[in-house]
């Protein structure tokens, strides 16, 4: 089941600090303990001319230069009052953009109404995406599955399948041929998008494979760096099962088949494991295939229509 996530603001900001100018011009009580659970940013201009129907002040605020334009119309004590009922509000926080000094109105409500206040040299739209991207990832929906996650020719394949049936074997095979490992054993999955999933691997166990037998092995210490990645997106699902005579495989790949995850829907093929089969070539030419699906070309519905156009010129067949 996934379980809403939220960060604190002080994690937030110190995560903004390491990639964008963003300077403190005050900071709440509650700093180091107010959570963020939204990834959803907000620019009030509607809201500081008095509109505060469906205002959601759960979001963090972005004051630029349409904000600050309106404001300057203000005279000192309207725009106080503004400010005020924008404060009132208390929401997590509000930064100003484009490098603009805070007005002293709105330095004395972020103090009045102990909200933190901050401003940033980048535009508003900059500002805007990079915390919306920021917040997305740290407060994502997520799950934790038992699998393999490895990348293959670029297409990030889940492997599931039960325990002992050859998942960690098969990924240590593919990192023989060049792919890269991201989790073995325990995949932390992130629904990052309407249609976008992330997987990596619980920071204790990353980078560790283990093979029944031998044990605990280092993958990037044996293999080098390239051998590794800490997360990529999941494009497909491969299910490995024992072969069982009883069960009709689809052979023809025109059956597409989805599985479920956080509500994403991805393509779900099952693979049969018996003695003999070389599972690595089997994944390498599944991740291929499914490249070429995404780039509009499906093989095995182009064999059908070959077929039916062979039957349509001699229906003595």
């Amino acid at each position: 089941m996934a379980l809403k996530y939220s960060i604190k603001l002080s994690q937030l900001m110190d995560m903004a600090r390491s990639k964008i100018e963003i300077e403190d011009v005050r900071r709440s009580s509650d700093y180091d303990s107010v959570l963020i659970d939204d990834s959803n940013l907000n620019r009030p201009g509607i809201q500081l001319a008095g509109f505060y129907d469906f205002f959601n002040s759960k979001r963090i605020q972005l004051i630029g230069k349409m904000e600050t334009a309106y404001l300057a119309t203000l005279p000192p004590e309207e725009r106080r009052a503004s400010l005020g009922k924008l404060f009132a509000y208390k929401s997590p926080a509000i930064i100003v953009c484009h490098g603009m000094e805070p007005y002293p109105e709105c330095v004395e409500m972020a103090a009045a109404y102990d909200v933190s206040l901050f401003k940033c040299d980048m535009d508003t739209s900059e500002v805007l995406a990079f915390m919306m991207t920021l917040l997305k990832e740290e407060i994502a929906p997520r799950i934790t599955r038992h699998g393999v996650f490895v990348e293959v020719y670029g297409e990030g394949i889940l492997i599931l399948g039960e325990s002992g049936i050859g998942k960690s074997e098969t990924a240590v095979e593919l990192i023989k041929r060049g792919h890269r490992l991201i989790a073995d054993d325990a995949v932390e999955i992130k629904k990052i998008g309407p249609n976008t999933l992330i997987g990596s691997a619980p920071e204790l166990i990353r980078y560790y494979i283990e093979l029944r037998g031998i044990g605990i092995v280092d993958i990037r210490s044996i293999f080098g760096s390239g051998a590794v990645k800490l997360s990529e997106q999941i494009d497909m699902v491969i299910s490995m099962e024992h072969w069982n005579e009883n069960q009709n495989y689809d052979r023809m790949g025109t059956d597409e088949k989805l599985i479920d995850i956080l509500g994403v829907k991805l393509p779900h093929i099952t693979i049969p494991v018996t003695p003999g089969r070389n599972l690595a070539v089997i994944f390498e030419v599944a991740a291929m295939n499914n490249r070429q699906k995404k780039m509009g070309y499906n093989s095995a519905v182009e064999f059908t229509k070959q077929l039916d156009k062979h039957f349509e010129l001699d229906p003595g067949i």
